[in-house]
């Protein structure tokens, strides 16, 4: 059984659309390496590109091999100087001193803190200073293996170029939802295929693949 959305009087298969963009695209995925690297570039492209964002992981996967206690033991200015290139390195820090001393406090057991906070998981990641909507979303998804869609600006252009028009992050995520059997691999592949296609076709631009229109209808 699919889930479907409402869109003007017709109704999007979320599954084909997935399956749509994989015969497209091929698969997609977050480009790290480990479950600390995700967490370190989550907070990173925060309002700023993934070229960035890499620049700043570089740097720190040079001083600290991604290793958690070596990132929590950074001292402030050394960890400011080092994601500098992501912008607002100041709260940037912040962020990632408080997400990595909230999972130190479970020694990083991402299933264990899973099993602990349930369906209240993400409610709790966004406690957490610097993490907000789509944060938590790509962290729930790419880290504690839970599916969600991330409705993020890439997201918001595509759908609204599929006829779901939405307001904001919060408005998009109302309408869409996924389908019951999506692992969270196929949800990490979604948000993959939705934000490499948003880089092909929607920066700096506001034209549309319509051989992607002709494949998904």
């Amino acid at each position: 059984m699919f889930t479907l959305i409402k869109a003007e009087e017709e109704m999007i298969d979320i599954r084909k659309l997935y399956q749509t963009m994989v015969a497209h695209c091929g698969e997609q995925n977050w480009p790290a390496e480990s479950k600390p690297e995700i967490v370190l570039g989550a907070i990173l492209v925060q309002n700023t590109s993934w070229e960035s964002a890499q620049k700043s992981l570089d740097q720190l996967k040079e001083t600290t091999a991604f290793d958690p206690q070596r990132i929590l033991q950074l001292d402030d200015q050394t960890l400011q100087a080092l994601i500098r290139p992501s912008g607002f390195y100041r709260n940037k820090s912040k962020a990632i001193r408080a997400v990595f001393t909230w999972l130190d406090d479970f020694n990083f057991d991402y299933a264990a803190i899973r099993q602990h906070f349930g369906k209240n998981l993400r409610r709790e990641l966004l406690k957490l200073r610097g993490v907000g909507n789509e944060t938590a979303d790509v962290l729930l998804i790419y880290v504690f293996d839970v599916p969600a869609f991330v409705a993020d600006n890439y997201a918001q252009k595509l759908f609204a170029h599929l006829g779901v028009p939405s307001k904001n992050y919060q408005d998009l995520a109302r309408q869409v939802t996924l389908p019951a059997d999506f692992t969270f691999h196929e949800a990490q592949v979604f948000h993959g295929l939705i934000d490499e296609f948003g880089k092909k076709y929607f920066r700096g631009q506001d034209t549309f693949d319509e051989s992607f229109l002709a494949a998904f209808n």
